[in-house]
């Protein structure tokens, strides 16, 4: 099979998906006003709710999303054949993730830009808000502390027996941004420079910073310090105005993103690899020695961002619904955003599957290695784009130096708003425990959503980071956070008289078939030994129970709702408005 034609046709499908089913459901279900006032606007309070432009948000938007989720979850799952990852990332975007995303985002712009566990309340009840809060906290804490040790890994020096894993070289480039980020926003907000030849200046300052990295790598032989150094970036992150540091970096590292977007498929048009992996690897699967979970139900919680994400629902209600300038706006940020990130998938499996020879390949792919393959499968993107990227003549240090710096860059996008919106899950839960006012203040939860945080990067279980131990509970626990918010938001439309199906079929979909997966896990889990595995017995089983108890309580909720409309309705003279 040829590469281009892949990824051409996939990029047909999101083109086309947005133009026809992301305007129905923008008409239809969403009913979107251009008129409106949005959060951003009523609120403007200079720190979180600020308006923006299109393009800024966007770009804030798709990085934040983006982070390492369509890069670690494609590079590991394409072991099965690089088939079923197109046809969930391609199919799983279209009609799953990016509805979820965009219906979230409509929906907190139209509740003052509150995150969709606080909007749970109104929708649900209280005790369903709480639960959900509860599986939201624990997802993000446990990805972005992981998303601490890949950078870590990124950044340290190992030696040579893992330098292709370890790129010192990108160190300088990716912390010299944030300088140039903060300085680009101070002086867009505060000097009234003008927004076009500021960010052309930061963006060649960025490419400036890529090369000056190659030429002066940065070594630190105690590897924990860079876990401590982007702890303090989190928290001045979290707690800075949203247009100082987190809106511009992002917008700027999303330059880095539509870099490689356009390297990769320019590089493609030259190159016009074929696919060395099989569509479907039956060698692997029926062989017992490669540990292959069951392509079903695995593929789907294995592949998360680049499909559906359920850690999309709190950028989209948290930092994007904040900053949203006019509902119009909603679609290319909620829909098309998400249909960029599936975008960028499909050429993560592409640059898993056909920068290798089949005999590279084969040995890279010869078996499972889930979560202890991470870095290993990052390592793999890198030096596959790289290799397809030498067509354009493009030396292999400068294009893994680029991939490396953009890896980095998406990662810190994730942490960054992962660490902001942890906060503003806390300060909601601390205004729910009726805490003093000053635990509800932006810098006492930025603090602990800080160390919660660095509990995952820097405490061990099992001989092992909590984070790396914990890791397999986070596709699961990912998965189920988008399936509750696709029930929210169901019951939402609802009760709002609008059509449901569009979110009531991927809710069925993806609660069936993540509990399927984070049961057979369990039971997994049991048979290997109970002590072996307790903590993600323990975890595993608490986020299943929590997960039936909110289930029910929807259920009740709608009963209860629809027993008070058909009485309302019995009671209305017919030929009454």
């Amino acid at each position: 099979m040829n590469a281009l034609f892949v990824v051409l046709a996939a990029a047909v499908l999101f083109l086309l998906a947005y133009r026809f089913y992301g305007k129905l459901i923008a008409q239809k279900v969403l009913g979107l006003d251009p008129g409106r006032i949005t959060p951003a606007q009523e609120i403007n309070d200079g720190i979180d709710y600020v308006p923006t432009r299109p393009a800024v948000l966007f770009g804030h938007h798709f990085a934040s999303i983006a982070g390492l989720g369509p890069i670690i979850g494609p590079a590991i799952a394409v072991v099965w054949g690089w088939l079923p990852a197109i046809l969930w990332v391609v199919f799983g975007t279209i009609f799953i993730g990016a509805v979820h995303d965009f219906a979230v985002l409509g929906i907190s712009v139209r509740h003052r830009g509150r995150s969709i566990g606080d909007i749970t309340h109104e929708v649900l009840g209280p005790r369903a808000r709480l639960l959900f809060m509860l599986i939201i906290l624990f997802a993000i804490v446990l990805a972005m502390g992981v998303f601490i040790l890949v950078i870590k890994d990124l950044f340290s020096y190992y030696g040579a027996d893992v330098a292709a894993r370890a790129h010192p070289e990108a160190v300088l480039p990716s912390l010299g941004l944030i300088v140039v980020a903060t300085a680009i926003g101070y002086l867009i907000y505060k000097k009234n420079l003008p927004f076009g030849p500021t960010i052309a200046v930061g963006v060649i300052l960025m490419f400036v910073l890529l090369f000056a990295g190659i030429y002066f790598p940065i070594f630190i032989e105690f590897k924990q310090f860079w876990v401590f150094l982007l702890l303090g970036y989190a928290f001045l992150a979290s707690v800075l105005p949203v247009w100082l540091m987190l809106q511009p970096r992002d917008f700027l590292s999303s330059f880095n993103l539509y870099a490689m977007l356009i390297l990769l498929t320019l590089a493609l048009f030259f190159a016009n690899p074929g696919i060395a992996a099989p569509a479907l690897n039956t060698a692997a699967m029926n062989n017992p020695g490669a540990h292959l979970p069951d392509l079903v139900p695995f593929l789907f919680i294995t592949i998360a961002c680049g499909a559906v994400s359920g850690f999309h629902c709190m950028v989209s209600s948290g930092t994007s619904s904040k900053q949203l300038r006019n509902e119009k706006d909603a679609r290319i940020i909620g829909y098309g955003g998400m249909l960029t990130e599936g975008f960028l998938a499909v050429l993560v499996i592409i640059g898993c599957v056909a920068g290798y020879s089949a005999a590279q390949w084969g040995q890279l792919y010869s078996g499972w290695l889930g979560d202890a393959g991470i870095g290993i499968k990052i390592g793999a993107f890198v030096t596959g784009a790289a290799n397809i990227a030498a067509s354009l003549g493009i030396p292999p240090v400068v294009g893994s130096t680029f991939f490396a710096v953009t890896i980095v860059a998406f990662a810190l996008t994730t942490l960054d708003t992962g660490t902001r919106l942890t906060r503003y899950t806390l300060e909601e839960l601390f205004r729910i425990m009726r805490l003093p006012a000053f635990f509800t203040n932006r810098y006492t939860a930025s603090t602990v959503a800080v160390v919660m945080i660095g509990y995952f990067a820097l405490m061990e279980l099992g001989g092992k980071p909590a984070g790396l131990a914990l890791w397999k509970l986070f596709g699961t626990s990912n998965q189920l956070l988008a399936g509750i918010a696709l029930l929210v938001a169901t019951v939402y439309f609802f009760k709002q008289k609008r059509p449901t199906w569009f979110t009531f079929l991927p809710m069925v979909f993806m609660l069936s078939i993540t509990t399927w997966a984070l049961s057979a896990s369990l039971i997994g889990w049991v048979e290997a030994g109970i002590e072996n595995n307790l903590p993600l017995i323990v975890v595993g089983g608490a986020t299943l129970l929590l997960l039936a108890w909110l289930v029910i309580e929807a259920i009740v909720g709608f009963a209860v709702f629809s027993r008070q409309r058909r009485s309302l309705e019995s009671t209305v003279p017919a030929g009454s408005e």
